[in-house]
């Protein structure tokens, strides 16, 4: 347990709108998935914290879903859930995509976050998909559009400039003791972790407008003679959207169950057994009881 005098540690979060690359940027700073990705927007649903360690400090990196313009309940909440973590940081990191203009959402963002008492620090993602000009651009637009303790241009998926955000938003926290054990990656329950793997892999390749309708609960975990078995419901909220998820002849589901299963093992390290079933749960996102029963 670190406690010298110029050790830092503290909270820090990625804001902007949806798929704004809020997601990948966590993992790869934390050095291990904890928070699932997808390229359709609105993916993150749960404040996940990923903790950094270093020799001189701990960076606890809270991921949040993006701010956007709610059209049902769990829409509210969503945004609620992400206002909530912005008052509680030290760090706040907005982050603006390289390959996007400047939209009239950043700067509602920049607007909101503009009066907390966190740092703010602009970061400027997914540099890897433009030209240096064009970046060049961006970040004159990055400059104007708010007061930044810091600009930082980054590329979550090539690792560019990583290290350098990493020791910018550290340099921002307060002198404090450790906050969290070492070796502690993250302060999510195990089971929580699962369901939003198992929610992963039921995203990918689905239809545009699914995303927002698949929730996943998991009934049961057991473990027996070094196998974890793993009893989860994936709920939707039409039939119609039963028969996308489950496929031609449980085709999708299989594939579904068979990346969830992977994913899981490396994050447990054992293998599993993993037992899913589609389940119709009609208008969920707008229902609060069957909202607070999938955890919302």
């Amino acid at each position: 347990m670190q406690t010298s005098g110029d050790y830092r540690a503290g909270f820090a979060c990625f804001v902007g709108r949806p798929n704004a690359g809020k997601s990948t940027l966590t993992n790869a700073i934390i050095g291990q998935k904890i928070a699932i990705t997808s390229p359709k927007p609105q993916t993150t649903r749960h404040t996940i914290r990923g903790v950094l360690h270093r020799e001189d400090s701990q960076l606890v990196l809270v991921d949040t879903p993006g701010l956007h313009r709610p059209r049902t309940l769990l829409g509210e909440r969503l945004n609620d859930l992400v206002r909530a973590t912005w008052s509680e940081v030290d760090v706040i990191g907005l982050c603006l995509p390289a390959d996007e203009e400047i939209g009239r959402g950043d700067r509602f963002i920049s607007g909101e976050i503009s009066e907390l008492k966190a740092t703010l620090v602009a970061v400027v993602t997914k540099i890897d998909l433009v030209s240096k000009a064009t970046l060049a651009e961006r970040l004159l637009a990055v400059h104007r559009l708010g007061a930044f303790a810091d600009i930082v241009p980054v590329s979550a998926v090539s690792g560019e400039q990583v290290g350098t955000l990493v020791d910018v938003m550290v340099g921002h926290l307060p002198k404090s003791p450790q906050l969290y054990p070492d070796g502690m990656l993250t302060d999510e329950p195990e089971q929580v972790l699962m369901a939003e793997l198992i929610r992963e892999a039921a995203l990918d390749g689905v239809r545009d407008e699914l995303p927002h309708s698949i929730a996943v609960l998991v009934e049961e975990v057991l473990t027996e003679e070094g196998l974890t078995k793993i009893y989860a419901d994936i709920y939707v909220e039409r039939s119609s959207q039963k028969a996308i998820v489950i496929g031609h002849q449980a085709s999708r589901l299989k594939e579904v169950g068979t990346r969830a299963r992977r994913e899981i093992e490396d994050l447990i390290g054992g293998r599993v057994y993993l037992d899913l079933h589609v389940r119709v749960a009609k208008d969920w996102q707008r229902d609060p009881k069957q909202l607070r029963r999938l955890g919302f």
